[in-house]
């Protein structure tokens, strides 16, 4: 699919273009990125799509069983690419039978005398749905887990590792074009994986993620108000950027609840966690982790995870701010409803990178939420699509400015408006002596 970009009402004639209006955003007082499960796909993580798929491949007994009793279609368990449902309402299906079937059998036990016909059956179907639900969570999990060598390796992802190469790309980038006295980048996401925590560390990056501690790390929201600077440095770099802000919209792998609080353990250790939960198979939870669902909205709204939304709102009503959008696949109402209220922002800018968007905005294939947007024809929402050559995470790894350059190219531009302004300056003066 050949480039496609739009801004407002006007297309973007090609990449040099998009590259020119990503350098001038750059420069705003606030940066940040929303990322998406698209964003992973290159480090092992998988799309909505893809997952489903795996789903259907790793378990055909429990796909077979949710089609047997209604809960999904035929096609939707058909292999090598099936159909995909509404995974959100497939969950909330499966817990709301769960929740009646397990009153139901509640009426029998309290009741035995009461013997129905249907018990042994109504026993059995509450063994399938909780297999089939625990296999559901865990193909999510399995999805987020990107490479079991990273979970395991003592001293962490290699520098060179290529399948991290535009994270850190792109974090460099961020972090590089920050100019004194602004203000760290903010890394929104709502994966689970620990891509951007790896990249950030491979390159010896600080990530503030909300967490404070050496050995017991806490949430501690106030951490998100402090920064790092360089005790050594002298004049302008005193103001220097050393770290990202990282907020894990719906958890993450590496988070448990204990006695109240909620504490961010090591990969290692988490490890042991995750696999001690993928051998599990009543449809029990992992930690602090927001599952596909439509009621994941009332998920977001207590502490930490309450918090987290709240600094994403805060951080798109900041004046002169940029969220770059990148393997978000607008699935989540509570987030787009958050997005939208955010243009009442006037100096605002979106970028969003859709792999589905091929220039035309009213494309019936587009998300709903992402048509509305374009449908608004606003100049600070730019929208980037053709395909995987050019939305992806690599695509938007590329055309962030190298700021060396881009600074480089700033000193030759102002250069040479001097050198206007002084030539209009003198043709003023010898017109004025002019007799």
């Amino acid at each position: 699919m050949p480039f496609a970009a739009i801004r407002g009402a006007s297309a973007l004639v090609d990449e040099i273009e998009l590259e020119a209006h990503l350098a001038s955003l750059l420069r705003l007082e606030n940066i940040g990125l929303l990322l998406g499960a698209g964003a992973s796909v290159a480090a092992g993580g998988l799309t909505m799509i893809a997952l489903w798929a795996e789903f259907v491949r790793a378990w055909p007994q429990e796909a077979a069983w949710m089609v047997e009793h209604g809960f999904i279609d035929a096609e939707a368990a058909t292999p090598p690419t099936p159909a995909i449902p509404n995974i959100e309402h497939l969950i909330d299906s499966l817990e709301i039978a769960l929740s009646d079937w397990t009153r139901q059998m509640s009426k029998f036990e309290e009741n035995p005398i009461d013997y129905a016909p249907g018990e042994q059956e109504l026993e059995q179907n509450l063994v399938g749905l909780k297999a089939a639900k625990a296999a559901l969570f865990r193909t999510v999990v399995s999805a987020a887990l990107l490479r079991q060598e990273w979970w395991l390796s003592s001293s962490g992802v290699e520098a060179d590792d290529a399948a991290l190469a535009s994270q850190r790309t792109i974090l460099q980038k961020l972090v590089s074009a920050r100019q004194p006295g602004q203000a760290s980048p903010w890394v929104f996401t709502t994966n689970y994986d620990l891509a951007i925590e790896w990249a950030a560390e491979s390159i010896d990056l600080q990530v503030s993620n909300g967490f404070l501690g050496v050995h017991t790390r806490r949430f501690s929201p106030q951490s998100f108000d402090l920064g790092f600077r360089n005790t050594q440095a002298r004049g302008e770099a005193r103001f220097g950027v050393y770290n990202i802000y990282l907020a894990k919209l719906h958890g993450s792998l590496t988070w448990k609840q204990e006695n109240g609080q909620v504490f961010e353990v090591a990969a290692p250790l988490a490890h042991q966690r995750i696999t001690t939960f993928m051998d599990e198979r009543d449809g029990s939870e992992l930690g602090l982790m927001v599952m596909p669902r439509a009621a994941k909205y009332m998920d977001t709204i207590g502490y930490v995870l309450g918090e987290l939304f709240r600094r994403f709102a805060e951080f798109m009503s900041k004046p002169q701010s940029c969220l770059i959008l990148c393997g978000y696949g607008f699935g989540d109402e509570h987030i787009n409803r958050l997005i939208r209220s955010a243009l009442l922002n006037p100096t605002l800018q979106l970028v969003i990178y859709s792999s589905g968007f091929n220039g035309d905005p009213t494309d019936a294939n587009l998300p709903p939420a992402l048509r509305k947007l374009l449908s608004l024809k606003n100049p600070r929402i730019t929208v980037v699509g053709g395909g995987s050559a050019h939305a992806y995470i690599d695509s938007l790894a590329r055309h962030l400015p190298d700021p060396l350059i881009y600074d480089e190219d700033m000193r030759k531009f102002e250069k040479a408006l001097r050198e206007d302004e002084r030539d209009s300056q003198n043709a003023s003066l010898a017109q004025d002596a002019l007799p």
